[in-house]
């Protein structure tokens, strides 16, 4: 019996050991409720843990990842209204982060508040996420946003890499059409979970894509190596961001990398050579004049 019992726990040990190899994320969850009064603070607790168990523990692709490959990634939920006993609004921050070959260096993809958040929530009922359906704003909030993070980290290793999980975030948008919650619509407004999955799903914004991966791919994972070489990769990819924006002016996409990557990139072109300096300057200001005067930094030193 002994003997039965060791297998036993050797099979369970082996299975979680491959559970835990397969799940895609490790990502850092968080709800904060700080502007909610009267309300019992373990319906907030017992929501993290949910949602925590619903990135990390649900299998998301059909691919198996090592510890080592899981996508970095921090969620926090701030709940700033209770609408009704399990009615509650308010808002996403959401980062995802890429780590850089041959560093202790991880860069930022994605940094963005979703301030459209609205849901419903029933205390220790489990969170459901049909691909086919939609009947939960928080867990296709979440899955829209986990399926961009999938698309945008496999953009960054391969040219148009992510495109399966943008149409699947596309699905989700088109699933939610019907729902009164706000943030689906491409009416609402011009910045909106819509607009982002139209413009990552659009073939105008292919170069925008590509920008993605020559900047991470081919920019900063060849910096160690040779840093000038990894410089004027990320030059080219601040040129492809460049050609999107003369088709679309203004575009959210577009600025949400501007977003996440403006002190990166004025860091990374603080050295390097004066002309290219000076094209990156004149690219970045024309996509980003409101802090134009921050890339002028560039050249000053």
């Amino acid at each position: 019996m002994a003997k039965n019992n060791s297998v036993f726990l050797l099979l369970a040990l082996l299975f979680l050991a491959l559970a835990a190899r397969s799940q895609e994320f490790n990502c850092q969850v968080q709800v904060s409720a700080r502007q909610v009064e009267g309300t019992d603070r373990t319906t907030f607790e017992t929501l993290q843990k949910a949602l925590y168990e619903f990135v990390n523990a649900r299998k998301w692709t059909s691919y198996s990842y090592k510890t080592e490959e899981r996508i970095e990634a921090t969620l926090l939920l701030t709940i700033n209204e209770q609408i009704s006993t399990e009615k509650f609004r308010g808002q996403l921050n959401l980062v995802l982060k890429r780590p850089v070959y041959k560093s202790n260096f991880n860069t930022t993809l994605f940094n963005y508040v979703d301030k459209n958040i609205e849901f419903t929530y029933v205390e220790n009922e489990p969170l459901e996420f049909n691909d086919n359906a939609f009947n939960n704003n928080l867990t296709g909030i979440i899955a829209f946003y986990i399926n961009l993070f999938l698309g945008l980290d496999a953009d960054s290793f391969s040219p148009l890499g992510g495109t399966a999980y943008f149409q699947q975030a596309q699905a989700i948008v088109q699933n939610a059409q019907s729902r009164a919650e706000t943030g689906w619509k491409s009416y609402e407004n011009q910045k909106n979970r819509y607009w982002l999955s139209e413009n990552l799903s659009n073939p105008i914004y292919n170069s925008v894509r590509e920008s993605i991966y020559k900047y991470h791919l081919q920019g900063l994972d060849k910096m160690y190596d040779n840093a000038e070489l990894g410089r004027n990769s990320i030059a080219e990819s601040i040129q492809l961001l460049s050609k999107a924006n003369q088709q679309k002016p203004g575009s959210f996409l577009i600025q949400l990398i501007l977003e996440a990557k403006r002190d990166e990139i004025i860091l990374i072109f603080s050295e390097g050579a004066p002309n290219t300096k000076a094209e990156v300057v004149k690219n970045l200001q024309e996509m980003d004049p409101a802090n134009g005067s921050r890339y002028q930094q560039i050249l000053s030193r």
